[in-house]
């Protein structure tokens, strides 16, 4: 169940525009933000992922903007549910990100909040892919259950710290996310759940995420303006 004391007004929905394209998310800025999360989506899933929902309810209770917005716009969205031709394009996905982060700051609302991204599946391996491509602007990335070898020779310039989180009994992933971790060079963590499979539905497994990911970005994340940011 989500949790219900959100320190949040309502979320609000925003268009990120494409090109001549818009993609659709839902912003929720509570008061005195200490920073903003953009939610990466896995293969198959959008917005309006539950788990996703449930973890940004948590991050707006520790003052934490979230942008829950889909990657792909509805008409891209029909497409990869017949042929999956966009869910593994990386590169796409991730330029994506960095348009998003571009539209961020250029808020009012959110230009001065510091940015983090919670990646989930496929969505880790974008998620770091654009965070190498801002490494001024992005301050913290947590993958959940994701493919952060996806991001390929990006691994190596992440300069955001990272924490990768993956379910015990998720053994191909985790091995994914320890071969990742040799590759990279910034502050990197693994954290690895007890008794959860991939999609972390395991009684308890889904809260854990959630908090981990909390304590990360109230570690990394840190208004925009503050002195000392890299």
């Amino acid at each position: 169940m989500a949790p219900t004391d959100r320190n949040t007004a309502e979320a609000r929905p925003v268009e990120v525009p494409l090109g001549a394209a818009r993609l659709r998310g839902d912003l929720g800025v509570p008061r005195a933000a200490n920073g903003i999360v953009v939610f990466a989506h896995g293969s198959g899933s959008s917005r309006h992922s539950p788990r996703n929902h449930y973890v940004a309810r948590v991050l707006e209770r520790r003052s934490l903007a979230t942008l829950l917005i889909d990657l792909l716009t509805p008409e891209e969205e029909r497409i990869d549910d017949r042929t999956a031709e966009y869910r593994f394009d990386i590169p796409m996905l991730a330029r994506r990100l960095v348009a998003i982060v571009d539209w961020l700051r250029a808020q009012p609302e959110t230009a001065g909040l510091s940015i983090g991204f919670f990646g989930a599946s496929t969505g880790g391996g974008a998620a770091l892919m654009a965070a190498a491509d801002r490494p001024r602007d992005v301050a913290a990335v947590v993958s959940r259950g994701g493919r952060p070898d996806l991001a390929g020779g990006a691994l190596s310039t992440v300069a955001a710290p990272t924490l990768l989180i993956v379910g015990g009994h998720d053994e191909p992933v985790i091995g994914m996310n320890r071969d990742a971790m040799a590759r990279m060079r910034c502050h990197v963590a693994l954290e690895i759940v007890p008794g959860a499979t991939h999609l972390f539905e395991e009684p308890g497994t889904l809260e854990r995420v959630a908090v981990l990911a909390a304590d990360w970005f109230d570690q990394y994340l840190r208004p925009a303006s503050s002195p000392g940011r890299p």
